[in-house]
Formats: C-alpha cells, sequence, structure tokens
C-alpha cells in the first residue's frame, strides 16, 4: 500500500531567520503572539487563546497537517535571537497538480521589518526548488491591507475576488468579538515570477538573500 504523499520534516533558513517545526518549548511564547487583536481579528484561531489551545497546536494538531498529507506548520524565528517572530502555514495541497495555499502571521513585536516577506518567499523558494510544486497560492481578506502588501512585495499576482468567501471578526459593543463574512482576494505565485522578480532587482532587498534546507528525521 502507497502511503500519502507528505512534506519533510523540514528546517528552511535565510537571511535573519529559521523556519522549523514547532516544539513544546514555544507554548509560552506562542501564547504571547497569539494575544494580539489582529491576529484575532484576520484568522480563526481561539480567542482567547490558552495555554492548553496552543499546546494541543503545538502536539497535535500542526503536526497532523504534515503527517496527513494536508500542508506543513512552521514557526518562525530570529536566528540571532531564537525568538518567536511568526507561523508560516501550508494547506489545502493539492499534490497531483502540485500547488499549496500559504498563510502567515507575525508577532505583533516583530511588525514592520520585513519579516513575513522573508519567511514566506523563502518557504516558497524551498516549494519550487526542492518539492517541485508549480503553483502557491494566497487568499487575503478584502481589508487586510498588510497582508495584501506582503503578497505585492514578494511577486504575487492579484487574480481575482472570491465574493463572501471568508469571515473576519469585530469587536462588538460591549467587547465581544464577531465574526462577518468578507470577500478573499486572490494571488498566485509561480516560479517564473520569482525568476522575474530576482531578474529586477539590483542588490538585493532584506528578504531576497539564500535559503538553506535541512530535512530531519521524522523523530525531530
Amino acid at each position: 500500500m502507497t502511503s500519502a504523499p507528505a512534506f519533510p520534516d523540514i528546517s528552511i533558513s535565510t537571511e535573519r531567520l529559521v523556519l522549523r517545526a514547532y516544539e513544546e518549548a514555544d507554548v509560552a511564547s506562542l501564547v504571547e503572539m497569539m494575544d494580539d487583536e489582529l491576529i484575532t481579528a484576520w484568522t480563526g484561531v481561539p480567542h482567547p487563546y490558552t495555554e492548553s489551545d496552543a499546546r494541543d497546536f503545538v502536539a497535535r494538531a500542526a503536526p497532523a497537517e504534515r503527517t496527513e498529507g494536508r500542508g506543513l506548520v512552521l514557526a518562525v524565528t530570529e536566528f540571532l535571537t531564537q525568538r518567536l517572530v511568526g507561523t508560516v502555514t501550508l494547506q489545502r495541497t493539492d499534490w497531483r497538480i502540485r500547488a499549496t495555499e500559504i498563510g502567515y502571521l507575525t508577532a505583533v513585536w516583530a511588525r514592520g521589518e520585513g519579516y513575513a516577506c522573508e519567511a514566506v518567499l523563502g518557504v516558497c523558494r524551498w516549494l519550487f526548488e526542492q518539492q517541485g510544486f508549480a503553483r502557491v497560492e494566497l487568499r487575503t481578506a478584502a481589508d487586510n491591507t498588510a497582508s495584501q502588501q506582503v503578497a505585492q512585495k514578494i511577486g504575487c499576482v492579484s487574480e481575482g475576488v472570491l465574493r463572501g468567501a471568508g469571515l473576519v471578526r469585530s469587536q462588538a459593543d460591549g467587547g465581544h468579538w464577531a465574526e462577518t463574512r468578507t470577500d478573499l482576494l486572490v494571488w498566485s505565485l509561480l516560479p517564473e515570477d520569482l525568476d522575474e522578480q530576482s531578474g529586477r532587482r539590483s542588490g538585493g532587498d532584506a528578504y531576497d538573500t539564500y535559503t538553506a534546507y535541512t530535512a530531519y528525521a521524522d523523530w525531530h
């Protein structure tokens, strides 16, 4: 019986970052990172985000995305300090056409430093160069301009709008968070898009640098 395809247990290094699987030692930092109004607004994570939520995510939910073939969850950490910067996820992976959807979030203290661009580009290069993928898709809420700027900066092409296809949250009276429906903007990145972008650059940006890959054994 042939096993289902799955991404390897991987570590990706860029100029300033290391992307790797979440570990138990990340639980406290994960709780701190997720206790943020923008993350609550733009994602479907539990609110408030508790230590129990973090432990379940690290021990069960995140590893299952990889082992069950759906995608990959990577903790984004600073190379020098090893501090948790954010998360990059791959989901809805179609192994037949070698396409996947990427998502990202950044801790409040790390925003504005280009970390999201650097992390997402590192993962996309790994997908195209090492995994033979042909397409990466992003979906951003219509009002999430910060996420859209990341898509634009890394060279994604805007493909259109999925009307009413997403849910976001906002604080209602009394401080309660309520879900509302939103349009989703669809972006894509193909291998040739990165080639064209690299050709236009002279000198490079902070997030347009080397990418190194290390495959771990499954027990790591």
